[in-house]
């Protein structure tokens, strides 16, 4: 069975999987709709006399769901609005003063992403280590589960976005601790309902039901629990319009945006769109790699055709009066959870968003906060589950080390930020463990092999210093250098000097194929 999976998807058989994408782009999109919402009101300048446009975060998911995937050959990638630009957002408005001025910011960074594209530029992602991508993906885990949390027990402050740190009146920490103090009972009931529902569904003996996900059931179950048992058997837990989900009802023809070209030759326009789209680009290559390494059938993302796509994205929002638009995690990990299988689960996102805006928003209205943030906790406990570290751990300092730093810097910080770290503590590690490898030291009584496995640089310069030193008088010393290519003045410097030393100390130095390999 497994290989006729396999088989369906590498042809590409976007009907034959239908029945998993379609049922998994409908739990994406009510995952969307709030974090587009909360998205676009974290992004929102520090000025309040600006004018700026809620709506922009639904244009942006319609764009990410429709639009990006006809170029996109990531299978399971699902983009839109991105949390981790908030503040770029939030600055670029308030720097260029206009809301319609910074679309034309959003329109020239997608031109900038599609050059990356063609410049290949994607080669990027590939130099950023494992152990980084999965502590990316762990520390987002996190943030998820912290965030929702305050959610499920009914505390949904509109002005709580996705940034630990942002423009906001409400943080991740305030926001758990002021939960607390704001229990609402009825959204605890479906939380709790839902989380039971989320956790045993694929477990249950209902065969025949197991294809749908169990994303879908808790958000019909909440929307049932909310408008007919509370409301029928303790009026007093229904829950009101501010623990419900909030979609614009005016439409989205009244909500497009268009750039006012004037700013085209403003210095601060280019500054913020050349920030926008390496941001941007970035953020997309660390997600379409995690998501990646997060995909069953394990297939590999074109990522300079990912840096097109999101740029044609990018010119479309900036057009017509979107946000910036990434590969987001969150929603492509919704999108793996609930059993999607193709791109035409993050087209059916898209698609349903722009149904919603024109015709059903008052039904969807109804959802509940607590419903979504039981799915959202479950998709962050699987990305950070304790069996992730313990695998990690078990792989050794060298992995676990960078794994943990980028976990805690992400979460102490922002994404781009802590992945930086990441990959410095990384490289560190790499570095570390290539030195050590590059020269072996094997003694045998008095005779001793010093043997080059690799070029050696002035980087090798210490260990091969240590290992010159430790060697005693009136040994036989074999300084072996066959397996490597290259020996720089340093190293070959450093050779000259011993073999002096060598002869008031008695020991007999033999080189084999070292000569070579000085510098002239």
């Amino acid at each position: 069975m497994a290989k006729k999976h396999k088989h369906v998807l590498h042809k590409e058989n976007y009907l034959g999987n239908l029945q998993f994408d379609l049922p998994a782009g409908l739990v994406v999109f009510l995952v969307a709709i709030p974090l587009c919402l909360g998205i676009a009101l974290g992004s929102q300048p520090k000025d309040a006399g600006l004018s700026f446009p809620i709506f922009a975060g639904i244009i942006s998911g319609i764009i990410g769901g429709i639009i990006v995937p006809i170029l996109s050959q990531s299978q399971l990638s699902v983009s839109g609005p991105a949390a981790g630009l908030t503040a770029v957002v939030a600055a670029g408005v308030f720097t260029i003063g206009s809301f319609n001025g910074f679309l034309v910011a959003v329109f020239l960074a997608g031109l900038i992403q599609i050059l990356l594209g063609v410049l290949r530029a994607g080669f990027i992602a590939y130099y950023i280590p494992s152990s980084v991508i999965k502590g990316m993906l762990a520390a987002i885990g996190i943030t998820l589960i912290l965030k929702e949390l305050p959610h499920a027990i009914g505390y949904d402050p509109k002005q709580f976005s996705l940034a630990f740190h942002d423009n906001s009146h409400e943080n991740t920490f305030t926001a758990i601790v002021h939960a607390t103090e704001h229990v609402e009972w009825g959204a605890l009931i479906i939380t709790v309902i839902s989380l039971i529902i989320m956790i045993t569904w694929d477990y249950s003996r209902l065969k025949d039901f197991r294809w749908v996900p169990s994303a879908l059931i808790v958000v019909v179950l909440g929307i049932v629990l909310n408008e007919v048992v509370l409301n029928g058997a303790l009026p007093a837990l229904k829950l009101n319009n501010t623990h419900r989900v909030s979609l614009p009802t005016e439409g989205i023809l009244s909500g497009l945006s268009f750039p006012n070209w004037d700013y085209l030759f403003k210095k601060e326009v280019w500054i913020i769109a050349v920030t926008i789209g390496l941001i941007a680009s970035v953020e997309t290559l660390l997600t379409v790699e995690a998501v990646d390494k997060l995909d069953p059938y394990k297939r590999k993302s074109p990522l300079d055709r990912e840096l097109i796509a999101q740029g044609l994205g990018n010119t479309i929002a900036g057009l017509i009066g979107g946000l910036p638009i990434t590969s987001v995690i969150v929603r492509s990990s919704a999108s793996i959870n609930a059993g999607g299988r193709t791109k035409m689960a993050a087209f059916f996102h898209g698609l349903f968003l722009l149904i919603s805006v024109l015709f059903i928003a008052r039904y969807l209205n109804l959802v509940p906060l607590a419903s979504l943030a039981a799915i959202l906790l479950v998709v962050g406990y699987k990305l950070a589950k304790p069996s992730v570290f313990k695998l990690i751990y078990k792989k050794g300092w060298e992995q676990f080390i960078p794994f943990l730093i980028t976990i805690v810097s992400i979460l102490l910080t922002d994404l781009l930020v802590g992945v930086t770290i990441g990959i410095v503590v990384g490289l560190f590690f790499v570095i570390r463990s290539n030195f050590h490898s590059s020269i072996s030291v094997t003694k045998d009584g008095d005779h001793v092999l010093v043997r080059f496995n690799k070029d050696a640089s002035f980087l090798n310069k210490p260990l091969l210093l240590d290992a010159l030193e430790s060697i005693e008088e009136n040994s036989h010393v074999v300084i072996d250098g066959t397996r490597a290519q290259y020996m720089d003045s340093d190293i070959s410097e450093l050779l000259d000097e011993f073999q002096q030393e060598a002869k008031l100390k008695n020991i007999k130095v033999e080189l084999r194929n070292v000569t070579k390999l000085i510098p002239v």
